[in-house]
C-alpha cells in the first residue's frame, strides 16, 4: 500500500533478485517517461524504494502521482 507521508506518496517493492528490481525500474521508465513524471527512486539489490511528488505543483501529491502509482503496480504484479 502507498503510504502518503512528507508530501509524498512513498511504497517499497522487493523482488527475487537484482535482475527482476531492475527489469522492474526499466519497465516503470518507459511508463514515466511516457506520462512525463519520473519517480525519486532507489536500488539496492532486490529492493526498489520509490517516493512520488509532484514538482511543478509545489512538490506535493498530485493525480499525476496517483496515476503514476497505479501504473507501477501493475507493473509489479508482472514480477512479483
Amino acid at each position: 500500500m502507498w503510504k502518503n507521508e512528507d508530501n509524498s506518496l512513498k511504497k517499497s517493492f522487493e523482488f527475487k533478485d537484482f535482475k527482476g528490481a531492475f527489469a522492474f525500474m526499466t519497465e516503470v521508465a518507459f511508463h514515466a517517461e511516457s506520462m512525463n513524471h519520473h519517480p525519486n527512486w532507489s536500488n539496492v539489490y532486490n529492493k526498489v524504494d520509490v517516493e512520488l511528488s509532484t514538482h511543478d505543483a509545489g512538490n506535493t501529491v498530485t493525480k499525476k502521482d496517483e496515476d503514476l502509482a497505479e501504473q507501477i503496480d501493475k507493473v509489479y504484479k508482472k514480477y512479483s
